[in-house]
């Protein structure tokens, strides 16, 4: 099967993306790993499909599938590189527009800087719509919020704010991001036994009110340069325990997020920052693959 394909980077996060507006690819999930590979493929964190709108009052459909094949939820990141693509390439003119993600549907918007604006909505903090099954562990309260620990074996502990932006976070305050075990014990905490479809694991360095560093290591995909979805997990989760204002900035490694919440639990939170195009190309995906 031969198909095009435009790479994109939101902050470092890395996509291809596929349009799907006028007939489906039908690809499955060894074939969305061979697109994400960056050895034989063409190398992203995630696969980004454009479908047309499901339904009055929706302008697309955006489908993100893993590093490793999986379709997820959510992708903040991805959101942003969604809505430049379809502009750039003349499947709109809206500068606003509302599209279907698996979980609900999300609202877009291109600045006049070229930086986009996302409203990635409420969090969530039911557990059995994260999900997330605390039994058995440790908790306390910070700020009325409560936290829990989870046991890493020779990782030690892990204390964690648990929320959904779509998609599952774990999200824990490090004094050093860069020099913090996460690639240790990010595995852990993404496949612990208390979130039954596994977790993103956030590493959350407070520098002021307004600004944080933070690294994500990804379901599905492992560490990536930057996490939309991650960066509104991280600020929620200092807001609600009573570290953070409401706009931060959000230093990733691959760049710089704006996340604005009002704190309240139905108030939305508002990402902004960066979405560019790299290359287009096209490339043969084979038919077998396992």
């Amino acid at each position: 099967m031969h198909i095009r394909f435009t790479k994109m980077q939101g902050a470092g996060n890395d996509f291809v993306v596929l349009d799907e507006t006028q007939a489906r690819l039908g690809l499955n999930a060894a074939q969305y790993r061979f697109l994400a590979d960056r050895h034989f493929g063409v190398g992203a964190d995630q696969i980004l499909t454009v479908r047309p709108s499901p339904a009055p009052g929706l302008d697309f459909e955006y489908v993100i599938h893993n590093a490793d094949g999986g379709e997820v939820e959510h992708c903040g990141n991805g959101a942003r590189c969604f809505v430049r693509y379809v502009r750039d390439k003349g499947l709109t003119d809206k500068t606003t527009v509302h599209v279907k993600v698996q979980q609900g549907e999300i609202e877009l918007h291109m600045n006049p800087d070229g930086r986009v604006t996302v409203n990635m909505g409420a969090p969530v903090f039911d557990w059995e719509r994260v999900p997330f099954n605390p039994m058995g562990l440790i908790s306390d309260q910070v700020n009325g919020w409560p936290v829990f620990d989870l046991a890493l074996g020779a990782q030690g502990i892990a204390r964690v704010g648990v929320v959904s932006m779509g998609n599952p976070h774990a999200v824990q305050r490090v004094d050093d991001v860069d020099t913090f075990p996460v690639l240790a014990q990010g595995p852990l905490i993404e496949n612990h036994p208390a979130f039954p479809k596994r977790v993103n694991a956030g590493f959350m360095q407070i520098v002021s009110r307004k600004q944080i560093k933070l690294r994500v290591f990804e379901r599905g995909a492992g560490e990536t340069l930057a996490c939309g979805t991650g960066a509104c997990a991280a600020v929620v989760a200092g807001i609600r325990q009573g570290w953070l204002d409401s706009r931060v900035d959000v230093q990733a490694r691959g760049g710089v997020l704006t996340i604005e919440w009002a704190g309240q639990a139905d108030s939305p939170v508002l990402m902004t920052g960066p979405a560019t195009s790299v290359f287009e190309g096209s490339i043969e995906v084979p038919d077998t693959l396992s």
